[in-house]
């Protein structure tokens, strides 16, 4: 059932904007799901300068202004997500939720509790 966009959530809002942003700009002959995901790749990296050469304390310890600059790198990447999302048709908080699901039976507490390996790193019961 289609809400009406009052009661649309803030992220499917955010997706419209988006979407008519690109429209707009006649840019979405350029969205495809391959330029979509190298852009996404591309501003990772973008924010992954921000934190290199840096101690773990000091990247959890940003001033503000280095912080404010990570937020945008992160909404470049938050913006390139949901534009891939909305490309394909994915509903990408139902994926998330559905992701959550299966890293809670892959990584269960009691069992991997302060220990960072992978899944297929730990002994079968």
């Amino acid at each position: 059932m289609d809400l009406p966009q009052e009661h649309e959530s803030p992220i499917a809002e955010l997706s419209d904007r988006l979407a008519d942003f690109a429209r707009r700009r006649d840019w979405e002959q350029f969205h495809s799901p391959k330029n979509l995901s190298m852009a996404l790749a591309g501003e990772a990296g973008e924010l992954l300068e921000h934190f290199q050469w840096l101690t773990e304390a000091q990247s959890q310890d940003l001033d503000p202004a280095k912080k404010d600059a990570v937020a945008l790198e992160m909404a470049d990447i938050f913006i390139y997500l949901l534009r891939l999302a909305e490309r394909l048709d994915i509903d990408l908080l139902d994926a998330a939720w559905r992701k959550m699901a299966i890293n809670e039976q892959r990584y269960p507490a009691d069992k991997v509790r302060g220990d960072a390996r992978r899944a297929e790193e730990y002994d079968p019961d």
